[in-house]
């Protein structure tokens, strides 16, 4: 159920179309080959789920009886077909096996379950239970993951640019979170509001890593697919919200281009008016006050954040300085006028955000 007005689920992928769209200009087929297959299945996947929004998706209910303290996960082998979810390889409780991509999905959908659990008393991604299902081993050489307003899907990655994508547990929990945003603000996917609903996947995931590494805000390395990237890519992530444009900076992948203020704010009518571009800002706007703020990040500076996703005053289309405004009043709701609410007012001034 959402807040204002009914979900629109949007196929969301963790790496952005611009990447894969330099990667398919590459002279190597090696590296062409895969992005270029991967551009073409995600178009294919944006028609199908834009249709599945006017036809309507079909309704997944938490079992009966299901513990609400528990997932209720089920991971696929789709065996490098396109085919979902595939062959059924590990229900809840079952017991590890040899295949580590596996393992990994399962823990992952596990440590976003548990973060939103144990921080927001959220039960799964849309706050009743929603069972949650992925499929790994996607496709050949697929280069993404998505949620698909159903499930969860990861490539194994081309072995050249991308590693599995099931190794950081923050792609799983960003990817998870678009889920979360779909039943509840429902944030439009385009322009300002399409950076937010991409910021807010990437500050959940992080949280989700936090959370489950026991980290400080500190302790925390701020990166968004840490472990992704291949050897010979030079770089250590697909983003940073610490430092924002400097995740990697590679003679192939070329140098992250995501701006950290508002002065370096890109115009662009490509990847949905720049959702994974700008989206840079707030992201890093929430670095400083988490880090502000001290502590666990997802204690103060994501209850907050919480707050103002779920809280029913976020308009699909809400720009910046709208999300940013709605922090503020959720932070003096919250914590009152202490050191909380100067951190969230200082960090999204610092980023060239004006707050109301």
């Amino acid at each position: 159920m959402t807040t204002n007005g009914g979900s629109e689920p949007v196929f969301c992928t963790i790496v952005p179309p611009h990447v894969l769209d330099r990667l398919a200009r590459q002279q190597d087929p090696a590296l062409s080959g895969p992005a270029r297959r991967s551009l073409e299945h995600d178009a294919y996947q944006r028609t199908h789920r834009r249709l599945t929004t006017v036809i309507g998706a079909p309704t997944v209910a938490a079992p009966s009886g299901a513990p609400a303290d528990q997932p209720n996960r089920t991971v696929y082998d789709a065996k490098h077909k396109q085919d979902l979810p595939g062959h059924k390889v590990r229900s809840e409780g079952g017991q590890p096996g040899k295949d580590a991509t596996v393992n990994r999905a399962y823990a992952g959908l596990g440590a976003t379950f548990e973060l939103y659990l144990k921080a927001y008393g959220r039960n799964s991604i849309d706050g009743s239970g929603l069972p949650l299902d992925a499929s790994v081993h996607y496709d050949v050489k697929y280069n993404n993951a998505f949620w698909n307003g159903e499930q969860m899907v990861f490539g194994d990655g081309d072995g050249e640019i991308f590693l599995d994508f099931t190794i950081p547990v923050d792609v799983i929990g960003h990817e998870l979170t678009h889920g979360v945003t779909q039943h509840t603000a429902n944030l439009t996917y385009f322009g300002q509001s399409g950076a937010l609903n991409e910021s807010l996947s990437d500050v959940f995931g992080s949280l989700i890593k936090q959370y489950a590494l026991g980290q400080t805000a500190a302790e925390a390395d701020w990166l968004i697919g840490a472990g992704l990237l291949a050897p010979r890519v030079t770089g250590t992530a697909l983003r940073s919200m610490k430092a924002p444009g400097t995740a990697y900076d590679d003679d192939v992948l070329g140098k992250d281009p995501q701006p950290a203020t508002m002065d370096d704010y890109v115009h662009t009518g490509s990847d949905n008016g720049g959702v994974h571009i700008n989206s840079g800002i707030p992201n890093h706007a929430f670095y400083l006050v988490a880090t502000a703020i001290g502590g666990h990040a997802w204690e103060k500076a994501g209850q907050v954040w919480y707050d103002v996703l779920t809280g029913g005053e976020l308009k699909e289309d809400a720009l910046f300085a709208d999300f940013a405004t709605l922090t503020v009043k959720a932070a003096r709701e919250r914590y009152g006028a202490g050191d909380e609410l100067q951190a969230v007012q200082k960090g999204w001034e610092q980023v060239g955000v004006r707050t109301l």
